[in-house]
């Protein structure tokens, strides 16, 4: 075996087993919405321009928090909260692969805006993906005003701590579960 293929075997291992211990710890209701709320609050205070994405968006997701890494390989993964016309719904989780040049960790939030009840559904029905590093919009003073939607959908990052460099192809896969009544 070659350095290069233990190097990309070993990558392969510690992203594929990142991503299982993301998945296994499944956080309560509870402290997905709270945590999904402090996100928007710290998403506001870096654009008040959000406000009016919240105000006018048919619907929204929040993800607190999505960690991602790589090495040549990479994957990511994440939970959050969905919201229709202001009112929480149901929960999400998002999973993200990518392949190339990538070397780092990283740890963002990321908001998704649905113009529409059809984009909305689409998502929800698990029929939604896409590659972020091509279709994001970092959070930052004024680019919520200059930003739009983009088939039904506009989706804003916000970078927490890490570092990551990547020319990278890839992209996320959406879950969507709705609320049973007693969990609300």
């Amino acid at each position: 075996m070659t350095d290069k293929s233990r190097i990309f075997l070993g990558s392969l291992i510690v992203v594929l087993v990142s991503a299982l211990a993301g998945c296994a710890t499944l956080p309560s209701e509870d402290l997905i919405v709270r945590e999904a709320e402090a996100s928007l609050v710290r998403a506001l205070e870096r654009d008040p321009g959000i406000q009016a994405w919240l105000d006018n968006a048919y619907g929204y997701a929040v993800y607190p928090e999505i960690t991602k890494g790589g090495l040549w390989v990479g994957g990511g993964f994440g939970h959050g909260v969905v919201y229709e016309e202001g009112e929480l719904i149901g929960r999400t989780t998002v999973s993200q692969a990518t392949i190339g040049a990538q070397i780092g960790v990283q740890s963002y939030s990321q908001l998704i805006f649905f113009a529409d009840e059809t984009a909305l559904r689409t998502f929800q029905r698990g029929n939604y993906e896409f590659s972020a590093q091509a279709t994001a919009v970092a959070v930052a003073t004024g680019v919520a005003r200059t930003t739009s939607y983009e088939s039904g959908v506009a989706v804003f990052i916000d970078t927490r701590s890490g570092l990551m460099a990547e020319a990278s192809i890839g992209g996320q896969k959406f879950t969507y579960e709705a609320f049973l009544p007693e969990d609300l």
